[in-house]
């Protein structure tokens, strides 16, 4: 429940629209899921982070077009590079059939927005660049040849002080 509260705080700080009244806390994902259902807060919020991104937001109390503000969210997730892994499916929200995946796709937004040098505020975590690196021949054969960390060090190492299988050791 806490990484929705600060989901929700977030998306708040974002878009400017107030969604956590007067400092209540959401007892569980059910109030949840009925802040977000409608997909208004969460298509502001992509188009705070991306301007135009989502042309139309419908101001609709109709079903049908809640669930199309939620369809154009995930659209505009996808554009900004999101994974279709991590993209959560509009009955997910809209039904509140999984609720976890719908608050790690905000939580994921947020590193996305970060990549994207978005100025305000941030959620989730910074995403890495990509840093290829490319290697001649010549160096790639020379690392053949090296004892690996992981494999430990033979410096030093002999049977020196061990004793045989089977013998006695003097004390």
């Amino acid at each position: 429940m806490d990484q929705a509260l600060e989901a929700l705080a977030w998306i708040e700080a974002v878009t400017g629209r107030p969604l956590l009244e007067n400092g209540m806390s959401y007892k569980d994902q059910f109030e949840v899921m009925q802040v977000l259902k409608d997909g208004e807060a969460l298509c502001e919020l992509v188009n705070a982070i991306a301007p135009g991104i989502v042309k139309k937001i419908n101001r609709s109390k109709l079903a049908f077009k809640q669930m199309e503000n939620i369809e154009l969210f995930l659209t505009a997730c996808k554009q900004l590079g999101m994974k279709d892994v991590d993209v959560f499916q509009t009955q997910d929200l809209y039904e509140g059939k999984n609720m976890y995946i719908v608050i790690n796709c905000i939580h994921i937004l947020g590193s996305l927005a970060q990549k994207h040098d978005f100025q305000g505020p941030v959620i989730g975590v910074k995403l890495a660049d990509m840093n290829k690196r490319n290697f001649g021949e010549e160096k790639l054969k020379a690392g053949q040849h090296v004892i690996g960390l992981q494999m430990g060090t033979n410096k030093g190492a002999s049977q020196a002080g061990m004793t045989a299988y089977g013998m006695t050791r003097h004390m």
